[in-house]
């Protein structure tokens, strides 16, 4: 792969520190697949993708692994095939399984989990897991129901306001005695809809997970991982 116009920027030596670290992204669908895609594109070369579902028609308005040609396949492994594409030198694995209590060990040998799941049972498994292991993560907050020009920060889970995942997350890790967490999140509110279904655009998740991309980016070029 070609870093020549990333190394303008960072420096061999910046380049040389992105590629030697493996990210593990739990989840590849809209927020997950622009996050991998933008790592991959970064320099990072070591990638752990786990995800148990298939790429499904309704994906095509918000995922980068959604195309005509991929309905039916495992998500995880069209990410494979697209960050090869890319950068033919990556090591990447590609996990076909729904990440639980009973396989949290797939994480025990990366340098960050990204969090982009949506199932709050699994969601606060997997960060408590991290927590009590000295796992860096960060997780990803709501982006559905939302189609303004998107504003994401990242901030402490504590301080986030004006998202019904954030809240009901704060709940739980509470009760776990969780201090802290890494999230991205948006305070503008969703739209409110009566289907039961969260509603999506292409642009929300995609820049929630380039968020979390460029938080990870720049966290391993301070040496912070």
């Amino acid at each position: 792969m070609d870093k020549s116009r990333t190394e303008i920027l960072i420096g061999k030596d910046g380049v040389n520190a992105l590629s030697s670290k493996k990210v593990a992204i739990v989840g590849v669908g809209g927020v997950g697949g622009a996050c991998a895609i933008t790592l991959a594109r970064c320099g990072i070369e070591n990638f752990k993708l786990i995800d148990f579902d298939k790429v499904a028609s309704s994906n095509l308005n918000r995922q980068v692994v959604a195309w005509q040609s991929t309905i039916g396949k495992n998500k995880v492994d069209v990410m494979k095939d697209m960050i090869l594409a890319i950068n033919s030198s990556a090591k990447v694995t590609a996990i076909c399984q729904r990440l639980g209590k009973e396989n949290l060990y797939l994480l025990d040998d990366v340098d960050i989990v990204v969090d982009a799941i949506d199932s709050v049972a699994d969601k606060v498994e997997l960060i408590c897991y991290c927590k009590e292991n000295a796992i860096n993560i960060i997780s990803a907050m709501g982006a559905g129901n939302r189609v303004e020009v998107p504003k994401f920060e990242v901030t402490d889970i504590y301080k986030t306001h004006d998202d019904g995942l954030a809240k009901v997350l704060r709940k739980k890790l509470k009760e776990r005695n969780i201090k802290n967490l890494e999230v991205v999140c948006s305070y503008q509110k969703p739209i409110e809809n009566k289907t039961g279904i969260i509603g999506s655009i292409a642009y929300f998740p995609a820049m929630c997970g380039m968020t979390i991309a460029g938080e990870i980016i720049n966290k391993i070029l301070r040496r912070e991982i």
